[in-house]
């Protein structure tokens, strides 16, 4: 008998293999043995896959592109709903809290949802009700169903972003620079936005812009059956030679925790993680401090600078700073380390900040609130990328649903404010919030 292991010259040697050439023979089985299983774990992705997987990136990225074009609409249209409706800031502001309503609502049940129904099929969803708001936003009802829009807007782009964010914080393979493209999509829709807004605040028919809306999260909900045919989002993702339905662009299959092996709720798990309340908080603010200066930024250009009509382009430079600042500076994040970099751009735009309040020059204004957006711009982006490298696998989406709903918290309480002081005093102090 042959042992696998031996040489040709031991064959003829001896009849019987002596027991260290067994002992060797065991080795180098149990060696390859140990190779073929990590071979059969890896993912084999074929181009067809691979092909597939940048077809579902380009879904969430336009997904991302409509609500950056939700969110940029809004700063160049509130003089015209002020003088539509003949409310105060304070009034007009109460469509950041709706929204904020919206938000909440969605990414508060994103986890149970797509679990209960598939990733595939809630994304789908959203877009649906999101046309709902867009809807009823066209056709300039009065001001309290006009504000109600606002909360079904909320919830579809609510998912959106969630959805979104949860996906490409799971893949295996470029994740950073897949997050960094991705939201500079949003920061183009909400660059593009208000160019489009302004002109539409002008005319007679100002909310037929909310027309615009319908067809963008109509195409996207076509793209959405198509990358993803109402599936799950492992089943649409993932591919493993063991796991049939792990099948396309290397996403790692996710790991069970140990609660969830002993049958702890996963929104317990969520709420145990101290790194998502923390990451939660800090975006609350982020997002609070880039809508407020988004949203009301035309407004105190116009009132403080005396800015003319075309103030509104003003938002789409905030914007514009925004996607250029999320790929231009993808290099300084890593050679400076993601958490570091921090604290660099937060001192950078409080410097900037500071002109613009301090220097009453509107075309000074105007450019350092560009580079406001320009350094403000990575911050979220290097947020979602870590929550995908310190959490569990399992709890991303969860996780990053309730980050994204304090981010809309944030939306709603730092523009609200900043309109409750401004009807009070004026908006001059904007700058100083």
């Amino acid at each position: 008998m042959v042992t696998i292991g031996s040489s040709p010259r031991s064959i003829h040697r001896e009849a019987r293999p002596s027991q260290s050439s067994k002992e060797a023979s065991n080795a180098d089985m149990t060696r390859s043995s140990c190779f073929l299983d990590r071979e059969l774990a890896k993912p084999t992705i074929t181009p067809a896959m691979r092909r597939k997987g940048w077809i579902q990136f380009a879904t969430l990225c336009w997904s991302i592109f409509v609500a950056g074009w939700n969110d940029g609409t809004v700063g160049p249209l509130l003089p015209r709903l002020q003088s539509v409706y003949s409310v105060s800031y304070a009034v007009v502001s109460l469509i950041f809290i709706i929204n904020c309503l919206g938000f909440l609502t969605g990414a508060s049940t994103y986890m149970y949802l797509t679990e209960r129904f598939r990733f595939g099929v809630m994304v789908v969803f959203a877009s649906c009700v999101a046309i709902l708001g867009f809807a009823l936003e066209s056709s300039a009802p009065p001001f309290p169903v006009f504000v109600i829009g606002f909360y079904f807007s909320g919830f579809g782009m609510s998912f959106l972003d969630a959805g979104s964010n949860a996906f490409v914080a799971s893949l295996a393979e470029n994740t950073s620079n897949k997050m960094g493209i991705m939201h500079a999509l949003y920061g183009v829709g909400a660059m593009c936005a208000p160019l489009v807004s302004t002109q539409f605040a002008r005319i007679h028919r100002w909310s037929f812009l909310y027309l615009v809306h319908i067809g963008l999260t109509f195409v996207n909900a076509i793209l959405e059956i198509m990358a993803f045919r109402f599936k799950s989002q492992e089943g649409t993702s993932r591919i493993t030679l063991l796991i049939a339905k792990h099948k396309e662009i290397g996403q790692p299959p996710p790991e069970k925790t140990k609660e969830s092996e002993a049958g702890v709720n996963k929104y317990k798990q969520v709420f145990r993680l101290r790194a998502v309340h923390l990451m939660a908080f800090f975006i609350f603010t982020y997002v609070g401090v880039e809508v407020t200066i988004g949203g009301w930024i035309v407004t105190y250009v116009i009132q403080e600078r005396h800015g003319g009509p075309n103030s509104g382009y003003i938002s789409s430079g905030f914007f514009g700073g925004l996607t250029v600042g999320r790929i231009a500076l993808l290099w300084l994040n890593k050679k400076i380390g993601e958490w570091r970099v921090i604290f660099l751009y937060v001192m950078i735009c409080i410097g900037l900040e500071l002109v613009v309040w301090l220097i009453p020059n509107l075309i000074s204004g105007a450019v350092c609130i560009s580079f406001v957006g320009f350094f403000l711009g990575p911050i979220f982006p290097i947020v979602m990328n870590h929550a995908g490298n310190v959490l569990p696998s399992e709890l991303i989406s969860g996780s990053i649903g309730w980050i994204a709903s304090f981010g809309s918290a944030g939306a709603a309480v730092f523009p609200f404010i900043t309109g409750a002081i401004a009807s009070s005093t004026s908006i001059a102090n904007l700058q100083p919030l």
